[in-house]
């Protein structure tokens, strides 16, 4: 019977790449002072040989347990399931494991501030919080006893680090594109901060950009996407509108079959947009013009300033704003190519859906 493999060791690694072993040591932990070219070397022998940090043996000799408990409000949706995978493999590549809580995106601020509770008795070394509801003063204790980084949301509080995209960039960027297009009445699906902390100042940040643009803008307040069929009767009550801001794909998907039911055409009739572009909504097939976040670096910048919360240091940006990118899909078209009649099911009719 043939023998098993064994493991590559960090004496393998420091061998391949011609250091010494407590050279490797620092890089695979992120600790200490390595020049650049032989950090390069030290990371190309590991993935050479295949060498993962042995998470297990190295808490045992630190008595630390390397974890970091993350609570994902909903890792069913596209965001927090891509930003948790980010965060895992970044968290890896530190050495360090992950532990999460998840709720079903239902969850109220009392059931999330319990999961978190619940982290913090697992012995978890540091908290990455990652929801759009629960305030910066539920997560403040936690930050006053356990490094605590918020993932995702534009938190500025000066207790409390974070790592998010620029919702009032890419609110912001979205109304210019359709300002751009020639749209002159605009609907903005706008989300109360009391329901998200990341939808609400994108949603402000269209409408105000709209109208800093001489755009006619109508709110329409709408939290959870199953109120879709609402919105689109709302919109076909105002047929000099000619375009529609949804606070995220999703939203903008339901939306879409919300109108199609309604006979209406997208983009011939109505222009809609999305925010987010990650995710299967963000296919080509479906073509959504919408704000794509930059997922896998605020999901690894939140791993990486962790780890520095927990070796001592402060984070060079104590609240990081990544910029997004315009995805211009087919769902939105230019005034001038547009179809020039009233749109269907409009006025009096749209209540009747």
């Amino acid at each position: 019977m043939a023998e098993r493999p064994r493991n590559p060791t960090i004496i393998d690694v420091a061998a391949r790449a011609g250091v010494s072993k407590s050279v490797v040591s620092r890089v695979v932990s992120g600790r200490g002072s390595v020049g650049e070219e032989t950090r390069r070397r030290v990371l190309e022998a590991a993935a050479e040989l295949g060498y993962v940090v042995n998470a297990v043996a190295r808490a045992m000799v630190a008595h630390r347990t390397y974890t970091v408990g993350v609570f994902v409000r909903d890792a069913a949706t596209a965001f927090y399931g891509h930003l948790l995978a980010a965060m895992q493999e970044r968290a890896a590549f530190h050495g360090y494991r992950v532990v999460t809580t998840t709720g079903s995106g239902r969850f109220a601020v009392a059931d999330e501030y319990r999961a978190l509770e619940t982290l913090a008795m697992l012995r978890v070394e540091a908290l990455i919080v990652c929801s759009g509801l629960l305030p910066a003063e539920k997560i403040v204790p936690f930050a006053e006893r356990l490094p605590t980084v918020v993932a995702g949301r534009p938190e500025t509080h000066r207790s409390i680090t974070s790592v998010f995209c620029d919702e009032e960039e890419g609110g912001a960027a979205l109304a210019d594109h359709l300002a751009g297009l020639g749209h002159r009445q605009v609907a903005v699906i706008a989300v109360p901060k009391t329901s998200s902390v990341t939808m609400a100042p994108r949603t402000r940040a269209m409408a105000r950009r709209l109208r800093e643009r001489g755009v006619r803008v109508l709110e329409i307040e709408g939290t959870r996407s199953e109120e879709a069929g609402g919105w689109a009767a709302e919109v076909l009550r105002h047929p000099g509108i000619t375009a529609v801001m949804a606070p995220s794909d999703r939203h903008a998907v339901d939306l879409l079959e919300q109108l199609h039911l309604r006979g209406v055409s997208v983009p011939g009739d109505l222009s809609v947009t999305g925010y987010d572009g990650i995710g299967p909504l963000s296919t080509p097939l479906i073509g959504l013009t919408s704000w794509r976040q930059p997922i896998e670096l605020i999901g690894s910048g939140a791993i990486d300033a962790v780890v520095r919360l927990l070796d001592g240091e402060q984070p060079p940006d104590h609240h990081l704003a990544l910029s997004g990118s315009l995805v211009t899909g087919r769902t939105t078209a230019s005034l001038s190519e547009m179809s020039t009649e009233e749109p269907p099911h409009s006025g009096a009719e749209a209540g009747k859906h």
